[in-house]
């Protein structure tokens, strides 16, 4: 209760003595906690685990794990989760935004992936390290990407590749110095059983898969170019050194992984 200021006149001591009344009666008998007592954080019904100081829901913060663990996420292979990307994308894109990584969505081919943010004039924590393909990966690469555009071109609705056509031609660029023949099967193999499981390539039964669009944002048309002319130098000149050899850092693909 407020202390009366016996030195004031005595109609501010009479207005002092009303308003203690008034908050007197206002204030719950002793049994009554004055306070309510807060909500320990593991019993919040809203959290989902001790300590969890997160406000998105539980299936939205499982589609913001799967685009930080996956390289791309496909509306093809997982609609739940693609359709719960675009109901809370905005609020997905603005987690990512805090740990400086940029959410690409391409709504007309199904793809959405992440990418680091990278600036000159600010000062980025790198959060997602670079890991160029293989050889032997871009090799296959540039084959899948080749034959995706002629059929799509000659209209297409899907372009199909068995592995041994794949393996007849990637294996027309490697040499003597890549290995034995069987090192380099292995290195085919390899790198399509990666392509694979990142979506690139689907294999619809044993030994032939199907190309997906997703080989477009991998190998842009620009990137497709420069290696075909690549290509077109080596097979000229089979002695070229390897140092030669471009890395590829396709859009999408060498980003996605946690460093």
């Amino acid at each position: 209760m407020t202390d009366l200021d016996t030195a004031a006149p005595a109609e501010t001591r009479d207005a002092e003595i009303e308003r203690a009344v008034d908050i007197a009666a206002a204030t719950p008998d002793a049994e009554t906690p004055a306070f309510i007592a807060p909500v320990a954080m593991e019993n919040d019904p809203d959290a989902l685990f001790a300590g969890d100081r997160g406000i998105l829901d539980a299936d939205v913060r499982r589609v913001l794990v799967r685009i930080l663990q996956r390289r791309f996420l496909l509306a093809e292979t997982s609609p739940a989760e693609w359709k719960l990307l675009l109901e809370h994308q905005q609020m997905i894109e603005s987690r990512l935004n805090d740990l400086f990584v940029r959410l690409v969505v391409d709504h007309a081919r199904g793809v959405a992936y992440k990418e680091q943010v990278r600036s000159d004039e600010l000062d980025v924590p790198i959060l997602l390290k670079d890991e160029a393909y293989s050889r032997a990966e871009t090799l296959v690469l540039v084959y899948l990407r080749t034959v995706f555009q002629r059929e799509t071109t000659a209209g297409t609705a899907s372009a199909r590749v068995d592995v041994e056509e794949v393996e007849q031609t990637v294996l027309t660029y490697f040499s003597e110095t890549d290995g034995t023949r069987a090192s380099q099967q292995r290195a085919v193999r390899t790198a399509i059983a990666r392509l694979d499981r990142e979506g690139i390539i689907e294999e619809e039964s044993e030994g032939r898969y199907r190309i997906g669009p997703l080989i477009e944002i991998v190998l842009s048309a620009e990137i497709l170019r420069e290696l075909q002319r690549w290509l077109e130098e080596q097979t000229q000149d089979a002695a070229a050194p390897a140092a030669g050899e471009p890395e590829v850092v396709a859009s999408g693909s060498t980003e996605g992984e946690l460093s």
